[in-house]
């Protein structure tokens, strides 16, 4: 973004900086404020202290199928609402063998990213680019909100679950081979340091959000050591936040318990695979992976993508008719804009998203209208305050 907007910005940011405190006041779908915003994620160590007004420096990944549709949808948003960052962008494909060094070092850089998604092969021979960068970069907490958007009718109502799942280790470690031709092993990890940091997040993140309730999903049931090793750090935690409820349930009889009474659940804290399944089945009850927004965070940085991508990335209809939805990244920047203390920016942000999607005017096919992704664009930032 030009630098000759800062003036601009910094008189917003001022008036930003008076009326908010994000990491407080801002909660992640509070139960008891339906005027809060949906996107605010706390951050572990609270790396960035930006506040004198000079916009950030973000690394930007389009990525793959309808990456570059919703990240471009972001970049026109950002630039009309005069947002106080600016983006590096970085072509990287689903099917490289590595993340580029320069990404890397760009991430490392500026401490934040925002990235379409990345069409995997499954046939073998690549590793997951997602998996490289969480482990990398430590980013060992993925963060999603699940919530009902007002004017977006669905089977449930009162939905408002956050899913915490661990993010670099159990099932996706990667550490798989072949013991003999016809037999192959793979790992599943579990460490004890890993449970409790991630356990701690869900606990902290319920507590400055105003919620209630973490339940823990486990399946020590069968995985009596290793998801063992998941409750008992989770019920360690516990003990230390006496005024939020702790549960736990099967990951089985989670998943019936989600599609059947959703409005049960609060914040989620799960192992890595079962939060990736958990995280795309809630994505289908609010509407679709469409207009679920979500992050990745470490200690030191962040990366926000949409919360669930279920096999939308690679449509090459959606790609061709331009018709992706970008709701969910567009929600998922407002984070960005939490997380880097810009609130006024991401509260600008989500009210005009919320407002387009309330009115039901502007929609793409997959939450029942017709509409390109330019032309939602085009009404969000007709919507903005």
């Amino acid at each position: 973004m030009a630098r000759r907007s800062v003036p601009v910005l910094k008189q917003l940011l001022a008036r930003s900086q008076s009326s908010d405190n994000p990491r407080i006041i801002n909660g992640t779908c509070s139960r008891f404020n339906p005027n809060r915003p949906i996107t605010y994620m706390p951050r572990p160590g609270d790396m960035l202290q930006h506040r004198d007004g000079a916009p950030r420096a973000v690394t930007l990944i389009p990525g793959d199928g309808i990456g570059p549709l919703v990240t471009g949808a972001v970049e026109h948003v950002m630039a009309a609402m005069q947002a106080p960052v600016y983006f590096e962008k970085f072509e990287v494909r689903g099917d490289m063998k590595r993340v580029p060094e320069e990404v890397i070092d760009s991430i490392k850089k500026n401490k934040v990213c925002l990235k379409g998604g990345f069409a995997i092969p499954a046939d073998g021979g690549v590793s997951s680019l997602n998996v490289q960068l969480r482990k990398e970069l430590d980013l060992y907490t993925s963060l999603v909100n699940c919530c009902n958007l007002p004017g977006l009718p669905t089977r449930h109502e009162n939905v408002n679950i956050v899913v915490i799942r661990e993010n670099t280790e159990g099932e996706y470690s990667g550490l798989e081979h072949e013991v003999v031709p016809g037999v192959v092993e793979s790992l599943k990890i579990i460490t004890k340091f890993c449970s409790e940091r991630i356990a701690k997040y869900a606990f902290e993140c319920a507590y400055l959000n105003n919620r209630k309730k973490v339940t823990a999903v486990h399946k020590a049931n069968i995985m009596k050591l290793a998801d063992g090793l998941f409750l008992e750090s989770c019920r360690e935690v516990a003990k230390e936040f006496p005024g939020i409820t702790y549960n736990e349930v099967i990951v089985d009889n989670c998943c019936m318990q989600l599609v059947s009474k959703p409005e049960q659940f609060d914040v989620m804290v799960t192992p890595n695979l079962y939060g990736n399944l958990i995280a795309n089945t809630a994505a289908g009850l609010i509407g679709g992976t469409g207009i679920m927004p979500g992050g990745n965070v470490g200690t030191e940085y962040a990366v926000f993508e949409q919360g669930a991508s279920a096999g939308n990335v690679g449509n090459d209809k959606i790609v061709k008719e331009k018709r992706a939805n970008p709701v969910a990244l567009l929600l998922s920047s407002a984070m960005m804009l939490r997380h880097l203390e810009f609130p006024a920016f991401a509260d600008r942000l989500e009210a005009a998203v919320k407002k387009i999607v309330r009115e039901g005017k502007y929609r793409t096919k997959d939450i029942g209208g017709k509409n390109t992704t330019q032309e939602v664009v085009d009404a969000i930032i007709d919507a903005l305050d």
